[in-house]
């Protein structure tokens, strides 16, 4: 499948009217902001302390894949187009080939982005998969396999955005912007589910045969 990228100008326009002024350090949209920032910390919370209230992996697991998958969804195709007025995303053409698109406002609307916004926008976006990389230096030094596996996802997701955010900013690096971002996709929906749905079936395994060998 081939792949090739496009620039294009995003139509979306909430330009404050003429004479209106607003609070350089009050967000526009704190709604948006709050779920750019919530379900990526959430996800590392769950991460850290899910185990305080469980006790089997495959609980965390669930729900911080679950999180992940909220906040990849979320920040692609929401809070960078309203924050930053960047959004990149892919089509299928009628011969089959795969198509990414990188949109932009227009340079000179500067005043469509909240400078506090922006701010916090990239800073969620660079910072949490950099908490992923610390997470997986030390899942490797623990030889904690298991844990690896979810850091590796969570670095997947967190970044296919980064690079494809950097790629409508910055304008390169498209072969690579496709390939992570497919990959991201790809080892959610095919490998991620079949991991849990596998864990869930050995842990209820376990059980059964637990409880028959409690049988008098």
């Amino acid at each position: 499948m081939a792949s090739s990228a496009a620039n294009a100008a995003l139509i979306d326009d909430d330009t404050p009217g003429f004479g209106e002024e607003e609070n350089p350090k009050q967000f526009r949209h704190p709604y948006v902001v709050l779920f750019h920032i919530g379900f990526r910390a959430a996800a590392i919370l769950v991460y850290l302390f899910c185990g305080w209230f469980s006790d089997g992996f495959v609980t965390s697991f669930v729900f911080t894949v679950i999180l992940l998958s909220l906040d990849f969804w979320t920040v692609k195709n929401i809070t960078g187009r309203i924050l930053v007025g960047l959004r990149w995303w892919s089509y299928v053409d009628t011969e089959g080939q795969s198509h990414w698109v990188y949109e932009a406002r227009k340079e000179g609307d500067v005043r469509k982005v909240h400078a506090a916004e922006s701010r916090v926008f990239w800073i969620g976006l660079i910072a949490f998969p950099l908490v992923w990389a610390i997470l997986f230096i030390l899942a490797i030094f623990r030889f904690s396999f298991r844990w690896l596996v979810l850091d590796c996802i969570a670095l997947s997701l967190n970044g296919a955005n980064l690079y494809g955010y950097l790629r409508c900013k910055l304008g390169k690096g498209t072969n690579l912007t496709g390939a992570v971002s497919s990959y991201a996709n790809g080892f959610f929906r095919q490998q991620v589910m079949d991991k849990a749905v596998n864990m869930l079936t050995r842990q209820a395994q376990t059980s059964n045969m637990n409880s028959a060998t409690n049988i008098i």
